[in-house]
């Protein structure tokens, strides 16, 4: 009985082999996955993308909807040529103040060089080029 239990059991060398192929097919399979819930996550990062970009076209015909009811309202009281400059002075003015804001923002939000580090990797490149001349 002992030499047919022998017989049915699998070798070390089977084992590993049936190991290896089981991580495979896992890792496969996971990869499978990841791969399906990347997709699907961005069919819904692009329609919401989209959807984005429109908002955004309709509020640009919004503002100039707006600006052209200045236009007209500011021609009430003033020749329609002067409040179409007028209100053209004051978004080129709105528009300076928010780019000088960006700006601002865009300075801040740029990290200067971390100058250990340049420091640090100018000492390797000196220390390897000194070594290579050797």
């Amino acid at each position: 009985m002992n030499r047919v239990a022998a017989e049915h059991e699998p070798s070390t060398a089977e084992l590993v082999g049936r190991l290896s192929e089981q991580v495979s097919r896992l890792a496969r399979d996971e990869i499978r996955l990841a791969l399906a819930e990347v997709k699907d996550k961005g069919k819904h990062v692009g329609v919401g993308a989209g959807l984005l970009g429109g908002a955004g076209v309709l509020a640009w015909f919004g503002v100039g909807a707006l600006v052209a009811g200045a236009v007209l309202a500011l021609a009430l009281v003033l020749p329609a040529w002067a409040a179409a400059l007028v209100v053209a002075g004051v978004v080129f003015l709105v528009a300076g103040v928010l780019a000088l804001v960006g700006k601002k923002q865009v300075g801040q939000g740029t990290p200067p060089l971390p100058e250990q580090a340049v420091e640090s990797v100018k000492r390797d490149i000196s220390a390897v080029s000194e070594r290579a001349h050797r």
